[in-house]
């Protein structure tokens, strides 16, 4: 298996990060320091910072201010979303729930879902094939 990294962009200018690796440990506290320091953070509704990615499985930090909304109508993916802080509100198979802290939640593929954060919320996305 060949390693992959992140390569530097704008935003994040140290790049050189590995996202795909026989084995990745990933420091939480430090990444979410590092997505609510940035500028698309202060200047957006949202950051995010991809945690891991292969073919088969992405693994998404997401920061959400109050009031922001991620939605899709054609997911192709299963997904998990585990809400480390705040509180979110999901809509999805004619049902809404609301997410609080250290709770975890799973959608099948092809289920539109539309996502609001009920209080500024950092999660874990994960979505796979």
């Amino acid at each position: 298996m060949d390693e992959k990294f992140n390569e530097a962009t704008r935003n994040r200018p140290e790049g050189d990060r590995p996202v795909d690796s026989p084995l990745i440990l990933i420091d939480l506290p430090s990444c979410i320091r590092q997505i609510k320091s940035e500028k698309a953070w202060k200047e957006n509704d949202r950051n995010s910072i991809t945690l891991f990615k292969s073919v088969k499985m992405r693994i998404v930090l997401v920061a959400l201010h109050k009031k922001a909304e991620m939605s899709t109508e054609h997911p192709d993916n299963v997904l998990s979303l585990q809400l480390i802080s705040g509180k979110l509100q999901l809509q999805a198979n004619n049902e809404t729930v609301q997410v609080r802290k250290s709770q975890v939640v799973a959608l099948h593929d092809k289920i539109p879902y539309r996502l609001e954060a009920v209080k500024k919320s950092i999660f874990i996305l994960t979505l796979s094939d």
